[in-house]
């Protein structure tokens, strides 16, 4: 799950982060007093939606004047931000941040992530900030510098002065990274985040040490520990067809190809795009049913599938576990016949009770087209989606 800039900032800040001093607001008009509130020449207005690159997009303005900082509000709020990581289609500019000017000597970048290979959570730190960190990765990966942190110990303050002086940071900011890494950290593990990025982390003219930006994104499977977190969630910043199949618990994230894909198991389910792309094909989504899918999921997901009008062709790959083949071609035979789906259907499937479940489509009537294996399936949904 995903959260705003302002709502990832009063976390941090909740947990010991400095951060600049600004304010919400989706009503141009609040504007001239939320910068006479904060009291300096200049503050800035930021753009607040789920994607990074705002500035470079015209997200992010700066206002001399109250006058001219609900003058920016109203060009701001309701524009569709296109950046490069929207996509041409853009987000709509619901909400606004309005902060105070700052003069800034550097830009700093920060991050903490949980390194699933490592099994363990690593702070990354460069002097390159304000850019695209994959950039400077690809580029010059020696500027990055990583801390790998012990779970059970925590950071501790030989590590976080070890990525500060590898950034450049002087020994009075070295001990103001400390704390300020170490508050990361703690709001890092608090709230069960999986991702926590600062990009830019600015050194003041007054020497400080501020997040000028900040991300974060959560572990889903702990949201059940975090009400508070779970209610910061906005629909509006997701796709809809995502958040349908959340509510039937379908694992379900949209992609821009033509062929739509039905598979238990998130492995699978990879598996089952990596070689329909290996085929000459593109995947319409990602779509994992899970292991106990039952039929009425199965005609949910067909529904989820269908409403997505770039879909020519499903490809359906199961292997029948928990989720019996039978059960597959039951609940897939009662769907086309209530959807009416329109498209052509390949399915593979092997497991538990695959004959009987192979039976039960050739009886059906249906114009299925059947495969013996993954290859196979492929090149025959990739043809039929053509």
């Amino acid at each position: 799950m995903k959260i705003h800039e302002y709502q990832a900032k009063a976390i941090l800040a909740h947990h010991g982060v400095p951060v600049p001093r600004g304010e919400e607001t989706s009503d141009p008009a609040e504007a001239p007093a939320i910068a006479k509130r904060l009291g300096t020449s200049v503050v800035v207005v930021k753009a607040q939606i789920h994607a990074g690159g705002r500035g470079k997009g015209g997200g992010v303005k700066l206002a001399k004047s109250p006058d001219e900082a609900e003058r920016i509000a109203r060009d701001m709020l309701g524009m569709t931000l296109v950046t490069h990581q929207t996509g041409p289609e853009g987000r709509v500019v619901s909400r606004l941040l309005i902060e105070e000017g700052l003069q800034m000597t550097r830009e700093l970048y920060l991050s903490l992530v949980l390194d699933r290979a490592a099994g363990k959570p690593v702070m990354m730190a460069s002097a390159a900030g304000g850019m695209d960190i994959e950039e400077v990765a690809a580029a010059t990966p020696e500027q990055i510098s990583r801390v790998y942190i012990e779970p059970g110990v925590g950071i501790v303050p030989f590590e976080a002065r070890q990525i500060g002086f590898a950034i450049g940071l002087d020994g009075p900011q070295v001990n103001k990274f400390v704390k300020l890494a170490t508050a990361l950290y703690e709001a890092f593990v608090a709230t069960d985040a999986s991702m926590v990025e600062i990009n830019p982390l600015v050194v003041t003219a007054a020497g400080e040490l501020l997040a000028l930006d900040a991300k974060m994104n959560f572990d889903d499977n702990a949201l059940y520990r975090h009400p508070d977190i779970k209610d910061l969630r906005d629909l509006g910043e997701e796709d809809a067809l995502e958040i349908e199949a959340s509510k039937f618990s379908l694992n379900y994230i949209h992609l821009d190809g033509n062929i739509g894909c039905m598979v238990n198991g998130a492995g699978l389910a990879m598996a089952t795009m990596d070689i329909i792309k290996l085929a000459g094909g593109e995947p319409a989504n990602f779509l994992d049913v899970g292991g106990g899918a039952n039929a009425e999921q199965i005609r949910n997901a067909f529904k989820i599938l269908m409403s997505d009008k770039n879909v020519k062709a499903v490809l359906i790959n199961i292997f029948g576990g928990i989720l019996r083949c039978d059960v597959l071609a039951q609940g897939v035979i009662a769907a086309v016949k209530e959807l009416g789906v329109p498209v052509p259907i390949v399915i593979r499937m092997e497991g538990t009770n695959v004959d009987e479940g192979k039976g039960l489509l050739k009886e059906s009537g249906m114009n299925f087209t059947t495969a013996d294996s993954m290859g196979e399936a492929a090149t025959k949904v990739v043809e039929l989606a053509g």
